[in-house]
């Protein structure tokens, strides 16, 4: 089993959380084909910059529940840099948990593993849609408002 940091905005968090599937940019395709059913998935929502500010969140758990399979259908809210996204690679999810109120990943940051530059954590996830996190790193998590 593998744990999965799956970095998505606020538009398409409630799309998750409503339609329990994540989808990719085709240009991820390499990534999320690496998923496999039973994987962990970790939803985190980028923050929010200017007036309308928001501190990235770690905002629920999911379970794979599908193989990955392409499908064109326009189910998410595409980026503004790239306005014709359609994210076609997806795998269909089972809620694990849903964090109410959401996990402030800057908390978190000095704790975690995968983040070796504590300072500039941001580019440890900057340019990707999702990356593979170690399972220390998920369970503490996981168990953060246990």
């Amino acid at each position: 089993m593998a744990y999965w940091l799956c970095i998505t905005n606020e538009d398409n968090w409630k799309i998750i959380k409503e339609k329990k599937i994540w989808g990719v940019a085709e240009r991820h395709k390499n990534t999320i084909n690496k998923v496999k059913v039973e994987d962990k998935l970790i939803i985190y929502e980028i923050q929010r910059s200017g007036k309308n500010y928001k501190p990235p969140y770690i905002r629920g758990v999911y379970e794979v529940v599908s193989e990955v399979y392409k499908d064109s259908t326009k189910v998410f809210k595409p980026t503004p840099r790239n306005p014709n996204e359609k994210f076609p690679w997806r795998v269909k999810l089972k809620e694990v948990k849903v964090f109410e109120p959401p996990i402030n990943f800057k908390d978190l940051i000095p704790k975690l593993k995968f983040i070796t530059n504590k300072k500039k954590w941001s580019g440890h996830l900057m340019g990707k849609a999702m990356r593979e996190i170690p399972e220390e790193d998920y369970m503490l998590i996981v168990n953060k408002n246990l």
